[in-house]
């Protein structure tokens, strides 16, 4: 494996090592009853016990001792941007048959993640340990399709891009997946080690009534449109108890949410907002601290931690975000001795009005097992950063642990298109390179941004989905949340994502907010402040056609190409005199703006001109040429958006064959 595209950077001890060592560590699994030795017989494992990850969260604590996680993609290893457009990096070996062989692994596991922007109609053949003959020969597409058994949704679809495939496929000796394609393009492929000696329970295509109705009730949760704490927990849960808080908090204060004095666990915590409450603002935090830490478990603002985009709820995951007027977290959070949760409400100085806090936190009393169960703890960062202050990171620190989950908010400092949402995300744990991405809405198993029905706008889905998409504003931003495939480690990880296409060109602005289970608190922490949690909004904004909402009059043709280096598509439109070509401002704030428009001189190309309403803004602009000519940046003139004009239209005189008009794009900037 070549290393040559890490997301570690010089000057660290820790990236170097994580650079230079490709082997797997194994410690030592202590019983949880003696705490000294490990199991006398080998743990099992199967698709029952794999598939209960997906409906039973109890689980999510549990630590995964002497377990890998790791990942196969195909990612650029010369470090540019060919991350599978061209397939040169998207196999890692070749059959006599010229077959391409996408993984091959040996040892006890489970492939428990597969995606791709890019599914085919070829067949993959699926070779479990060691047998001559695949196990499972599919067409590439119908591992997302829903049209094959057992890969079928919930655990297998497509949206936002991307296909991705959840669902199980467990070996005892070695997988070796096998494309009969003569070309593979983007994808990853996820896969767990299990513990040396483990006795596992391969893949086969006859599942057990047993597993079917464990697929069947995973559908049911995660389809349930308004899901609560009771979806969660078994049964008639009589150790259940509940804490309500309910207050106002004014700018300056800082107030106790919840209390407990002896161990247990949190299972749930609502927030109920009244159709007259104001919603969380970014000027207040919520912190968490467990028994005796020094530093908070968990420290952010409140709407990051519900997955709230640049201040406004998005998120409805399985497990945390926004539905309706609550804002729920089901993570399970157990604790040694105390658990104390705080609200603090930033700014005193500011004008921000008081808020009406009314909360449920679900608890009992059943205290951590401090061997086999890890605290809950989060890492929430916010960077502006350039080429030189390398990737974003999601979280570097020690102890023993697993990650369970990323929120991501990603802002361009400069207008234009979101090209630094092509960086790469690399993992490390144990000081050992565990995986690279391929680009970072595939990370959150999307792909082609700034498509339409693809990565184009907010969506959610109970693992993984898109908070925000804006080329005006050039930001976005995505979750994922892991379950089956959470990432262990036993004395450290380094996991980051990269802003721009290679060596983190682009200058961004990111927040997120890691999730981990873990025995220590994060080394390094970012403390909210009003600067670091402010929603700026841009001067200049880029009105891109590929996304933009036409309303068109009369006869007009339109076709998308790429042609100049926008980072978007042009389109090229034919009119005649009675065309009128309207565009919405849509999520363009009021104000007074100056307008520029990027278009392209033709040898058809007819006289435009830019109205708003019945008001002429600009003189009859002629656009043809001998040759096609880009004119970057032509001053239009002065145009407002308020309640009575929102849009904006193209006028348009032509004559014989001059019925052409070409446009690149838009650029308002504010006065």
């Amino acid at each position: 494996m070549i290393l040559h595209k890490c997301s570690f950077h010089s000057g660290s001890v820790f990236f170097a090592a994580a650079c230079l060592s490709l082997s797997f560590f194994i410690f030592p699994r202590l019983s949880a009853q003696s705490g000294k030795e490990k199991h006398s017989s080998p743990p099992g494992f199967s698709l029952a016990t794999e598939l209960r990850n997906f409906y039973d969260i109890s689980t999510l604590p549990a630590y995964r001792d002497e377990s890998v996680e790791s990942q196969v993609s195909s990612w650029d290893t010369t470090g540019g941007n060919d991350d599978g457009f061209g397939g040169k990096y998207s196999y890692v070996g070749r059959d006599k048959d010229s077959s391409l062989v996408l993984i091959n692994i040996r040892g006890a596991g489970v492939i428990n993640r597969i995606w791709t922007a890019t599914p085919t109609q070829d067949t993959l053949d699926f070779f479990i340990d060691d047998d001559p003959y695949p196990a499972l020969s599919i067409r590439y597409e119908d591992l997302f399709s829903g049209l094959v058994f057992p890969f079928v949704a919930p655990l297998c679809g497509n949206q936002l891009g991307g296909y991705y495939c959840y669902f199980p496929i467990l070996f005892q000796k070695s997988c070796r997946i096998v494309s009969r394609a003569k070309k593979m393009q983007f994808h990853q492929i996820g896969y767990r080690l299990y513990p040396k000696n483990s006795r596992v329970q391969p893949f086969s295509r006859e599942i057990a009534d047993r597993e079917k109705e464990t697929l069947s009730r995973i559908d049911r949760l995660w389809r349930k449109e308004n899901r609560s704490i009771g979806d969660f927990i078994p049964g008639d849960r009589k150790d259940l108890k509940t804490a309500t808080a309910d207050f106002e908090i004014k700018p300056g204060e800082k107030t106790t949410l919840f209390d407990f004095r002896e161990g247990g666990r949190i299972l749930g915590i609502e927030f109920d907002l009244d159709d007259g409450c104001k919603d969380f603002n970014k000027n207040i935090d919520l912190q968490v601290l467990w028994d005796n830490d020094r530093h908070p478990a968990v420290n952010c603002p409140l709407a990051d931690f519900f997955g709230y985009s640049f201040g406004v709820p998005s998120m409805e995951s399985l497990l945390l975000g926004s539905n309706g007027h609550t804002r729920y977290c089901y993570f399970p959070m157990p604790f040694d001795r105390q658990a104390l949760g705080q609200l603090v409400y930033r700014n005193s100085d500011s004008l921000l009005p008081p808020l009406a806090i009314k909360a449920k936190i679900y608890y009992t009393q059943a205290r951590r097992d401090s061997l086999r169960e890890g605290r809950f703890y989060t890492s929430w960062k916010s960077n502006i950063l350039y080429p030189q202050n390398g990737p974003h990171i999601f979280l570097n620190t020690n102890g023993k642990g697993h990650y369970v989950g990323t929120i991501l908010q990603a802002r361009g400092l400069y207008a234009g298109m979101t090209y630094f949402f092509e960086g790469d995300d690399s993992t490390a744990t144990d000081g050992t390179f565990r995986m690279h991405g391929t680009g970072s809405e595939d990370y959150f198993n999307g792909g082609w941004y700034a498509l339409p029905d693809r990565w184009d706008a907010k969506m959610s889905l109970p693992l993984h989905g898109c908070l925000d998409y804006s080329l005006p504003f050039s930001r976005t931003g995505g979750y994922r949340f892991y379950l089956n495939d959470k990432i262990p480690f036993e004395k450290s990880i380094f996991h980051s994502i990269e802003h721009g296409p290679v060596q983190n060109e682009i200058p961004v602005d990111y927040t997120s907010l890691a999730f981990y289970y873990g025995n220590l608190p994060p080394s390094r922490v970012t403390t909210p402040t009003t600067d670091l949690t402010e929603v700026p909004t841009p001067d200049t904004l880029m009105v891109y056609p590929q996304l933009a909402n036409f309303n068109i009059w009369g006869d007009v043709q339109v076709r998308s190409q790429w042609v100049y280096p926008t980072g978007g598509t042009s389109s090229l439109f034919t009119v005649n005199d009675e065309s009128v070509l309207r565009i919405p401002m849509e999520n363009i704030p009021d104000g007074n703006y100056k307008l520029f428009i990027d278009f392209a001189k033709t040898p058809d190309g007819s006289y435009f001109s830019l109205w708003q309403r019945q008001t002429q803004i600009s003189a009859w602009i002629p656009t043809a040429s001998a040759r096609r000519e880009r004119i970057e940046q032509l001053f239009l003139g002065k145009i407002q958006r308020n309640q009575s004009s929102r849009t904006i239209s193209f006028r348009f005189r032509t004559e014989s064959a001059h019925t052409g008009f070409f446009l690149n794009r838009l650029m308002l900037v504010k006065n």
